[in-house]
């Protein structure tokens, strides 16, 4: 009997152990399998270059084993995908293409540099990185030369007098679409549109409360920086809500769209209606009704009498 018992645990414990050593890597220990920094790796997920799983737990995206491979047999792994999430601030940037840092800012202002990441010093000033590997492709397109040497173009030097200043709507747009690859979900994909958007904005579009309620349910994560209600934390929200009219009209019919899409395939839950049975009018006593009619009959009779007949 005991050989049975053995023979039968066998097969078990072997698929215990396949399943888990096939099940996907939490972000962490997949950034240490592919020799990545935790925020080089982040920053890949970010790209769409390091594609996630959902996490049947309810957690952040996992990588599966697949993909791990998939990264594994590019050319020059690991150093290529190191490099392609390489980034640089202001200085490292203007070095890389040879201008000054004010020069730079100014492209970047313009929105012909778009940022990728950015953070708070210690000062709460806004720090801006880019993919180094974009700005050496805008360094050496030759139509662009104009742009790194010499005087301004006339236009933009205007633009930049009135005060424009595109980095952080490039940063939002380029979140956006950081959202959307990772929504599994059509409310999801609402939801990473409305976070964009403040909640006025957002009670104007979407006047159901149900499906306000329910889209909130899907509302992304935003990322922390600083205690909630902190200056930082706050200048951060300003950075990640659209502020210029027309981004704030394309995201409300962006946002509208989904939100229609979205209820086709799956209606907002609502509460049950509960169904009061309307109550049973009085019955009358046997011969009551009878006798209330001749009554009713006579009294009238009696009424239109003239009483001077």
């Amino acid at each position: 009997m005991s050989g049975n018992i053995v023979t039968r645990e066998f097969p078990a414990a072997t698929e215990r152990t396949r399943t888990t050593r096939d099940a996907p890597l939490a972000p962490g220990r997949a950034a240490r399998v592919l020799g990545l920094k935790r925020s080089e790796f982040d920053l890949a997920v970010h790209l769409g270059r390091i594609r996630t799983a959902p996490d049947d737990g309810g957690g952040g995206g996992r990588i599966t084993h697949e993909e791990i491979e998939r990264l594994r047999a590019a050319d020059g792994f690991p150093e290529a995908l190191r490099a392609s999430v390489r980034t640089v601030g202001t200085t490292e940037g203007a070095a890389l293409v040879q201008v000054t840092k004010s020069r730079f800012t100014r492209l970047a202002r313009l929105g012909l540099l778009v940022p990728v990441k950015f953070y708070l010093n210690r000062y709460r000033a806004v720090v801006w990185l880019y993919l180094a590997d974009e700005v050496e492709q805008f360094a050496g397109d030759e139509r662009n030369a104009p742009l790194l040497k010499g005087r301004t173009p006339e236009g933009l030097r205007d633009q930049l007098r009135e005060g424009v200043d595109l980095r952080p709507r490039n940063w939002r747009g380029r979140y956006l679409g950081f959202l959307l690859r990772q929504a599994d979900d059509p409310w999801a994909r609402a939801a990473a549109v409305a976070s964009l958007l403040e909640g006025v904005e957002v009670a104007e579009v979407v006047r159901d409360p149900y499906e306000r309620s329910h889209l909130h349910r899907f509302q992304p994560v935003r990322p922390s920086h600083g205690s909630p209600g902190s200056p930082g934390a706050q200048l951060a929200d300003e950075i990640m809500t659209a502020a210029d009219p027309d981004e704030i009209a394309w995201l409300r019919a962006d946002l509208a769209d989904a939100v229609a899409a979205a209820r086709e395939r799956r209606p907002a839950p609502r509460p049950a209606r509960s169904t009061v049975p309307t109550p049973p009018r009085p019955q009358s006593p046997p011969g009551e009704s009878g006798e209330s009619g001749r009554l009713r009959g006579l009294l009238g009779r009696l009424w239109r009498r003239d009483p001077t007949g």
